[in-house]
């Protein structure tokens, strides 16, 4: 075990001092290129309260840059959204469909296609950005199928990785392919704390003479909420939101959503308000990570030159239509995070209401490296003349794809033998927050005429939601057999679109863009079959 003060006495350290006496050497040169760092939350909401806790990260980050009200990612699960802002691809194209090994998730086949062309690994070679990774990656890093912790994914001058999915204690590191395994002692092996020191350490060793790029990826507020012990007090009287959707049926929505009992038991509520005050208490540390970042970055002159982006790989929902705690769901709540910017070009105290998703940071990051974007296969685009204020948001995306593959079991889920196989992440009161056929894509459109979602069920009943989120902000009402017909077959052509795009393609004009075009005889020749069952189903 390694104490979190001490945390450089390790490869890392040397490996440090090492390139920094080289980039200081002949081979430097010196760049006022902007220096970027991303801190990425785990399941960190926003349409529940999550930035609550975050009073300093709102004021260094928030109050000091631009914050996104309209943030969404392309999946609401850890590690389909994670390959998403590595590669800039929609799930489609990049393949990893779940958190497991078999669902792509940093298996082998991930690393030899798309690890290999992420955003990072760009910046390293062609930008010539010193790179630094601490934190968790991707949930299955570090399994012994695919390379244990030896493997170091490319793009990384300085790699600290968790082993597989979130913990407080009791984990282990992958030190530039070396583990380094923790306890469960506060002070030398609180993860938060321990990527904070390592962070600071990288900020201390580095070459001065080469921008950086830093990701530091927290495993707060993710489960097993373990909250340092200075914080095990804090929200003692803080329970989940009672907002409009808490706690009720939702009989118009999707059957998985039909199967929640409602009113929730007590057991269940009580159990879900231990999970959101827990949620916050771990947040606190991450708030101190941010402080101490920033803190650092003005000590050493480089605040100024430093672009820092604060977001989630997903949403989160604490008893929202009756379902307990988990993500993976179509709704605000799971798909909406929180995204907020500051850096050299961005005016303090900026909210911008454009639609963007994460699918767009890499080529963002990549665009204030002064990459051209345009040279990758991302399906994103860069946001960065947003934030320079370059660009009016009426000539900006009008909507974005959002795709799900539900995750089930083969057999009956003990906890819930009436559903029978198929289910999965299931509650003693058999309640399921996953099921096979949980499986959907969406169009969410923000324009200035339509706040919509229309979704699409890959299942037997063809299932159809559609929101208008304008006046509907809690997605109580499914409108979708009620809305135009006109409309519902241009979002459902518009969906197959998305769903099979690629790269530039991703970023056509959307239905409620002016330069949109419609053709219905395109739609009916190929996809006529698709149509008809929609309809059939919407009777």
């Amino acid at each position: 075990m390694v104490s979190g003060g001490s945390c450089l006495a390790t490869p890392l350290h040397w490996l440090l001092i090492c390139v920094t006496l080289w980039s200081s050497g002949a081979f430097a040169k010196s760049s006022r290129r902007p220096n970027i760092v991303l801190i990425l939350t785990d399941d960190l909401d926003i349409a529940i309260g999550g930035l609550t806790p975050l009073s300093k990260t709102r004021k260094l980050i928030g109050d000091a840059g631009m914050s996104f009200t309209n943030a969404f990612v392309a999946s609401p699960l850890c590690c389909p959204s994670r390959a998403s802002i590595l590669t800039g691809k929609y799930p489609h194209n990049h393949h990893v469909i779940n958190n497991t090994l078999e669902g792509n998730c940093s298996s082998v086949a991930w690393q030899k296609s798309e690890e290999a062309h992420t955003f990072p690994t760009l910046l390293k070679s062609y930008a010539g950005y010193q790179t630094f990774f601490a934190g968790k990656y991707l949930n299955q890093y570090g399994h012994s199928e695919a390379g244990g912790v030896e493997h170091v994914p490319p793009g990384w001058s300085y790699w600290v990785g968790l082993e597989k999915n979130s913990k407080y204690y009791n984990y282990t590191l992958s030190v530039n392919g070396k583990p380094q395994k923790h306890g469960a002692n506060y002070s030398q092996d609180y993860l938060t704390d321990v990527l904070a020191n390592m962070s600071l350490d990288f900020l201390q060793y580095k070459s001065n003479y080469l921008p950086f790029f830093m990701m530091v990826s927290t495993p707060a507020p993710h489960s097993p909420w373990t909250a340092a012990p200075q914080y095990q007090d804090s929200f003692n009287s803080t329970k989940a939101p009672r907002d409009p959707n808490f706690n009720i049926h939702g009989k118009d929505k999707h059957w998985l959503i039909r199967q929640a009992k409602t009113p929730m038991s007590n057991t269940s509520v009580q159990f879900l308000d231990d999970a959101f005050k827990n949620r916050w208490r771990t947040l606190l540390s991450v708030d101190d990570l941010v402080e101490k970042l920033v803190k650092r970055l003005e000590d050493r002159g480089e605040l100024d030159n430093t672009y820092i982006f604060f977001t989630s790989d997903n949403g989160y929902h604490t008893g929202q239509f009756s379902l307990p705690l988990d993500k993976r769901q179509l709704y605000e709540f799971d798909i909406r995070v929180p995204l907020m910017v500051r850096g050299p070009n961005i005016k303090p105290n900026q909210t911008s209401q454009v639609l963007v998703a994460n699918v767009d940071l890499g080529p963002t990051i990549l665009d204030i490296a002064g990459y051209n974007v345009n040279k990758t296969q991302m399906d994103g685009m860069s946001f960065l003349p947003v934030m320079e204020g370059k660009v009016n948001s009426s000539s900006w995306r009008t909507d974005i794809l959002v795709e799900y593959e539900g995750e089930g079991h083969n057999i009956s889920d003990p906890s819930c033998p009436l559903l029978g196989p198929g289910v999965s992440e299931c509650f003693p009161d058999c309640v399921c927050e996953d099921s096979f056929n949980n499986t959907y894509a969406c169009v969410r459109t923000i324009a200035p005429s339509a706040n919509l979602q229309y979704c699409e069920f890959d299942d037997n009943e063809v299932f159809v939601e559609v929101y208008n989120v304008t006046a509907d902000p809690f997605q109580l009402t499914n409108i979708a057999k009620t809305i135009d017909q006109e409309v519902l077959e241009k979002m459902n052509h518009r969906l197959m679109m998305l769903q099979s795009c690629s790269g530039p393609s991703c970023r056509t004009p959307g239905v409620y863009d002016p330069r949109y075009k419609f053709d219905p005889r395109q739609m009916f020749t190929r996809h006529s079959w698709r149509l008809s069952r929609l309809r059939q189903a919407l009777k």
